[in-house]
């Protein structure tokens, strides 16, 4: 018969040795800072499916949009969540590059400090979209048109006020020296906007190339030109900025999966192998490109990721710096 003393060991033995649960034990949130149909939208979906899979223990991932100010208010709202792996989001350049520089009296929230960065996702470039019935057909024919003029009369057309189709915009139009001088029209999402080019409800803006693809490929609107270097490889036949029209620009979107400050650095490995898991299955890699997506192909540590935050906040502060472009949330 146990005396309760050793009833009483006994039980605080079992409590001791009683295994932790394994992760994730419950449904993971992928959050984005953007309406369905976006960009992000698009590429939070097509990862979260193999996600799941990719954690095991029957991982499931959902993903919900917090839609507002460029992924600005979303970035705040994680800094909130408990860091246990539960709660993610899928970032951009938007929210975690430009704004931070950009943005009149920065984020409150810290890119860098208020985050653990686990694993780079792909890139993108911006995309000059057009409405059925615009006229120019080519870079230099658009370019030609804006410095007609009036400015006023062609207003363009993003994904959101700080968003980096806006601040491509506002690039290229300083570039042909029309900074300021062409009126903004933002939307909540690139898949909101694009589909307002669609409907003649605004005749051109700029969209990163995942938010457009779609509308593109089914001739709903018309790709006139992309922001990065070379042409993408699943639109060989829209041509850059670069390759005459604007020598040397060069601005593309990024996607990451971040969590919280203090994400347990098992966790945080856990969910890095995952995602690189994820993004090299040949499924996924199709679907990413297919959608405008270029997976990412260079080292992707949870240490890498980090630095290429930390390099891509210098950037955009050089590239603001060098625009003077200012934007109010």
């Amino acid at each position: 018969m146990l005396t309760r003393r050793a009833a009483l060991g006994l039980a605080l033995g079992a409590v001791v040795a009683r295994p932790a649960l394994a992760y994730p034990d419950r449904t993971i949130t992928l959050a984005t800072g953007f309406a369905p149909g976006g960009s992000t939208d698009v590429t939070a979906r097509l990862l979260a499916d193999r996600l799941g899979p990719a954690l095991g223990n029957g991982a499931r991932v959902v993903v919900e949009n917090r839609p507002g100010a460029a992924g600005i208010i979303a970035s705040e709202w994680l800094t909130r969540q408990q860091a246990d792996g539960h709660t993610l989001m899928l970032v951009e350049a938007s929210s975690h590059a430009l704004a931070p520089n950009a943005v009149a009296g920065g984020t409150r929230y810290d890119p860098i400090g208020d985050a653990t960065h686990v694993a780079m996702v792909g890139t993108g470039p911006m995309i000059l979209v057009a409405a059925p019935d615009f006229g120019p057909r080519t870079p230099q024919e658009a370019i030609a048109r804006l410095r007609e003029g009036p400015g006023d009369a062609m207003p363009f057309a993003s994904s959101g006020v700080a968003s980096m189709p806006h601040l491509s915009a506002e690039m290229f139009a300083s570039v042909l020296g029309l900074g300021g001088r062409i009126p903004h029209v933002p939307y909540r999402s690139g898949g909101l906007m694009v589909e307002s080019i669609a409907r003649g409800e605004t005749k051109w803006g700029v969209a990163v190339l995942a938010s457009a693809a779609g509308q593109v490929r089914d001739g709903r609107v018309r790709g006139i030109a992309v922001t990065g270097l070379e042409r993408f490889p699943s639109f060989p036949d829209i041509p850059t900025l670069n390759e005459g029209a604007l020598p040397g620009f060069d601005l593309e979107n990024w996607f990451a999966v971040i969590g919280p400050r203090g994400l347990p650095p098992a966790i945080t490995a856990q969910l890095n192998r995952a995602v690189q898991e994820a993004i090299a299955s040949p499924q996924l890699r199709e679907r990413l490109l297919v959608a405008g997506v270029a997976p990412w192909t260079r080292p992707n540590t949870t240490s890498d990721t980090e630095a290429f935050f930390r390099a891509e906040l210098a950037k955009f502060r050089q590239v603001v710096d060098r625009t003077g472009v200012r934007l109010e949330p």
